[in-house]
């Protein structure tokens, strides 16, 4: 790899390194009974120590650190006094910019016991995403990805949600190219070495149609049904990828012990 690639790989690494860690923050703090406003406050906290900053915050009007997501809530859920309750389940999606480098994932956790659909949703979601990960390398193109995640999630009777996508990532929170979690194999842009983007599924209970609160950012299911989500940043090598945002203490999956 050229000296450019190195370096946005090494900064991507760091800032990804990060985000990761403060996941595994949250997982001390997630049980029924707490706030969102406090794993946003968590987050703020530990990215801040860390001398990196929370990308989310401020960004296009965000007015938090991360992402909650709990239950219909697909994606963009805003921090606030929602309490989280026993068989919940809860997005936590968080961006770290590190020395001009963005590393941005989100991980499901359980509030206490969860039913077994909001298991298997959770289950199926992270593993369409690892299957859709194995399979990176220069030439792929960006409907393989879509192609992968698809037919696993619809073989097992979820849907794909359709109105958000990964994105490039770099210097910028959001850059080319799009990375659709649907589509035909063999279409769209081929992967080249040293991309660097996010693959982060969004997958339905129910139907995939979503529509957006008054707040502007909240995505629900329109069909109130549970929805789930797990994103990774990775980057493309003549063989193979790296993932950038990975758990350092094994915590990638709930129930995190």
């Amino acid at each position: 790899m050229n000296n450019n690639i190195n370096e946005a790989f090494e900064g991507t690494r760091n800032a990804g390194s990060i985000a990761a860690s403060a996941l595994d923050e949250v997982n001390k703090i997630i049980k029924p009974g707490v706030k969102t406003e406090k794993i946003d406050k968590l987050c703020f906290e530990f990215i801040n120590d860390s001398g990196a900053f929370s990308a989310p915050l401020f960004y296009r009007g965000f007015p938090k650190s991360c992402c909650t997501s709990v239950n219909h809530i697909v994606c963009h859920g805003i921090p606030g006094n929602k309490i989280l309750k026993e068989g919940d389940i809860v997005n936590v999606d968080v961006t770290v910019l590190k020395n001009g480098w963005h590393g941005d994932t989100s991980r499901m956790f359980y509030v206490g016991d969860v039913s077994v659909k909001s298991k298997n949703l959770t289950k199926t979601t992270y593993e369409a995403m690892m299957e859709a990960i194995k399979i990176l390398k220069d030439g792929v193109t960006v409907g393989d990805i879509g192609s992968t995640i698809q037919k696993y999630v619809e073989k097992k009777g979820f849907s794909v949600v359709r109105d958000f996508c990964g994105h490039g990532l770099g210097k910028n929170f959001h850059e080319e190219p799009n990375i659709l979690h649907y589509g035909e194999p063999g279409t769209g842009n081929k992967l080249k070495s040293g991309m660097i983007f996010t693959i982060e599924p969004m997958i339905n209970e129910g139907k995939f149609e979503t529509s957006v609160l008054k707040d502007g950012w909240t995505a629900v299911t329109k069909d109130k049904l549970l929805s789930a989500q797990f994103e990774h940043t990775v980057g493309i090598k003549k063989d193979g990828y790296e993932i950038f945002t990975l758990s350092k203490k094994g915590l990638n999956f709930p129930p995190q012990k």
